[in-house]
């Protein structure tokens, strides 16, 4: 299925949101490619996120991040998974092109802490004595960089196939020629 005029589909939200999995899922419906730009930054890094922050800093994380995205938002039939914070920093939202949808995958701090805060592979920013309170305050620090996404769609409680059939018809919606064919 080919949904016009989104060249792209762009998904923000915080850690554990689920931007990967349902990234995966919508690029697949659509018939599109899927980038993860996480996954893009540690294999060109031959390291995890949790050792890039460890051996360079976030500073260092965030810069590969920004240039990655940029790269990959000059490409056509895409979806994108940025990382939880891309969003969080200023002038992020000017760079995006036209053509580009901004999906906020949103979720509650007791979900991300379920998804994510028993994993194996621990979140840098969530490796602390209380990661709850940590991601309470983050997404608290964060919900103004989010919110300036086109779309909120709610993440808790949902699966990854509701999530990307939203998705899905949120671009439908928002497509000029239903109705004209």
């Amino acid at each position: 299925m080919k949904i016009f005029p989104a060249h792209r589909v762009l998904l923000i939200g915080f850690m554990g949101s689920g931007k990967s999995t349902v990234g995966r899922k919508l690029a697949e419906q659509l018939g599109w490619r899927f980038e993860d730009i996480d996954e893009a930054i540690t294999h060109d890094a031959g390291m995890s996120i949790a050792e890039i922050f460890q051996d360079s800093g976030e500073s260092f994380f965030r810069l590969e991040e920004h240039k990655k995205t940029r790269e990959v938002l000059n490409q056509d039939e895409v979806v994108i998974a940025t990382g939880g914070g891309w969003a969080a920093v200023p002038g992020r939202f000017d760079e995006i092109p036209d053509g580009t949808v901004t999906i906020w995958l949103s979720v509650s701090p007791e979900e991300v802490i379920r998804r994510v805060g028993n994993s194996e592979n621990i979140r840098p920013l969530l490796s602390c004595s209380n990661p709850l309170e940590k991601a309470r305050d983050l997404l608290r620090e964060r919900s103004d960089a989010y919110s300036q996404a086109e779309h909120k769609v709610d993440t808790d409680g949902f699966s990854v196939e509701d999530v990307s059939v939203r998705i899905s018809e949120i671009l439908q919606a928002n497509n000029p020629r239903n109705g004209m064919e």
